[in-house]
């Protein structure tokens, strides 16, 4: 996965949406949909689907060898069984931009007819966008015609739980992880090579990894008799929901509950014990002097520069990547998961990434579908045993095989040439490495993590109790607006002092300033609104 693309359930609720795209339907019109009476007297039979409109993000691992998803195996493949043709709509790569068009798309008076995206983020939550009529209340269509998923919800309270509204409506086929070994995905890595050549063991503590930044900084470990390691390379993003580093001492970057109760993590006292040590990690030199502005390309030359010494990475994405792209240059790289740190040798780490059964991320079908009905079936698909092969395998005979009644990756699937990351070979086939309306498998995981260093970031990274993390709530369409206003503008200066406390243009003894300024931007108005948000979601 990318390094942007994190805790969906939680980014800040998007702002009034916008743009017409051209969605046509089915061949069908509206005045007779499917199931409804002819001027006969009859009841007409739904309509053959046999064309659909899909808005969806196109993920950069597909983006480098595609232009549209109906080129990916899984979906020829899927069109070869269902006889429907896919018209993708795919928004720009730029996260800002596609966030843009998804705003201008959703004012539109003709919708595509399947959108998926993080319905957690529409302003009042997925509730609201059935209120304001852009997609449909699915609890019926669902119970009589999606056996698949129907069977799962009722077999998993908790997933439904978190792809239900406060007011019971399910709004989406969802994206599932369906096991532990999926939802655990991203952490933090360390050159272990680096380590051997210095003598150092994997950090786990935060004085520990003070002790080995130096020791990058200053002991010359990529052997090039230049001055030139970077040490570490973490940015906001990076410290974030999940909080590496920062989690080290309780808290997060945003809303937390301890006991039910929610409480913000930049402006506890244990925040500013956090800065003072990035603040002296910086002046010292261990932190990547482009901390600032994340560049995907340069962490990329950077790490197969052989200059990183650590940072936050991805297990498909990070630590299997680079050992691929870097398998012909050099053999010596060794990329391995560290321990999410700790301020105390024996501490147990409360925080660090563990997605819920779902990330809020589904695709709902919308008022514009002139046959929702048959949309449904074609949806429901990837959920039953034939739809969860394709969906994380791809197709047979092209991606996989059957050994001893188990799908098996080809060898060429599973060893891409040197140069093609594991997940860009993936990608050719199918969607598994992000996400997709299907439920993900451990069997699929545990063939994509090939390595051994990345199953052992699987056991490393899955230590955490994350006992901390809130769920994946949405506040009422009243309180949308109230929190929307209130955030955009926190998060706007915690962002901006961030950098500024950690690079020392403002001083940490202002550090009272700033929470007093946060609390006069209605920061506590934000934590009750949280606060109902998850008291409601207690109830669901």
């Amino acid at each position: 996965m990318e390094r942007k693309i994190r805790k969906l359930g939680h980014i800040l609720l998007v702002t009034a949406l916008a743009l017409s795209l051209a969605a046509c339907g089915s061949s069908a019109g509206k005045d007779q949909a499917a199931g409804e009476t002819s001027p006969e007297g009859k009841t007409a039979e739904p309509p053959k689907l046999n064309h659909l409109t899909y808005w969806v993000s196109m993920h950069s691992a597909a983006a480098a060898q595609m232009k549209t998803y109906a080129e990916m195996g899984m979906y020829k493949e899927l069109e070869n069984i269902t006889g429907v043709k896919v018209d993708f709509q795919h928004p720009p790569t730029d996260s800002a931009q596609a966030q843009e068009q998804f705003n201008l798309m959703m004012v539109s008076e003709k919708l595509p007819d399947v959108i998926e995206t993080s319905w957690i983020g529409y302003p009042g939550g997925p509730e609201k966008a059935i209120q304001d009529n852009k997609i449909i209340k699915l609890n019926d269509l669902i119970d009589q015609y999606a056996p698949n998923l129907k069977k799962l919800l009722d077999e998993h309270e908790d997933w439904k739980k978190q792809v239900t509204t406060d007011d019971g409506s399910l709004y989406m086929f969802p994206f599932f992880r369906g096991g532990e070994k999926v939802r655990v995905f991203y952490g933090p890595s360390i050159r272990k090579d680096w380590l051997d050549k210095l003598g150092l063991q994997v950090p786990t503590t935060i004085d520990e990894w003070y002790q080995v930044l130096k020791a990058f900084k200053e002991k010359d470990p990529n052997g090039n008799g230049k001055a030139d390691e970077i040490p570490l390379y973490i940015t906001k993003d990076d410290v974030g929901i999940d909080a590496p580093f920062l989690g080290a001492w309780g808290i997060n970057y945003g809303f937390y509950q301890i006991d039910n109760q929610v409480k913000f993590g930049p402006i506890q006292p244990e925040y500013k014990e956090f800065l003072t040590t990035m603040n002296k990690w910086y002046k010292e030199g261990l932190l990547d002097k482009d901390f600032a502005a994340p560049n995907d390309k340069l962490f990329d030359a950077k790490m197969t520069g052989n200059q990183l010494g650590a940072a936050p990475t991805y297990n498909g994405g990070g630590i299997g990547k680079y050992a691929n792209l870097m398998k012909d240059k050099d053999p010596n790289f060794n990329l391995v998961a560290a321990p999410y740190p700790v301020l105390n040798p024996g501490d147990k780490p409360l925080w660090g990434q563990k997605d819920f059964a779902t990330n809020g991320i589904g695709a709902a079908i919308s008022t514009s579908n002139p046959n929702p009905i048959e949309t449904v079936k074609w949806l429901d698909y990837a959920y039953g045993d034939k739809g969860e092969l394709l969906f994380n395998y791809g197709k047979e005979g092209e991606a996989y095989k059957m050994d001893n009644g188990k799908p098996v990756f080809l060898p060429e699937v599973l060893n891409p040439p040197s140069g093609v990351s594991l997940q860009q070979s993936f990608a050719k086939h199918n969607r598994s490495t992000w996400s997709a309306p299907f439920v993900l498998s451990d069997d699929f995981q545990m063939q994509y993590l090939a390595l051994p260093n990345q199953r052992d970031a699987l056991e490393i990274w899955s230590k955490p109790t994350d006992e901390r993390k809130m769920p994946l709530v949405t506040p009422t369409k009243d309180e949308s607006s109230q929190y929307a206003s209130i955030m955009t503008d926190i998060n706007t200066y915690k962002d901006e002092m961030f950098l500024k406390f950690i690079m020392g243009a403002e001083p940490l003894d202002n550090f009272d300033k700033y929470v007093k300024k946060i609390e006069a931007m209605g920061i506590e108005d934000a934590i009750k609104i949280q606060q109902a948000s998850l008291d409601r979601f207690n109830k669901r």
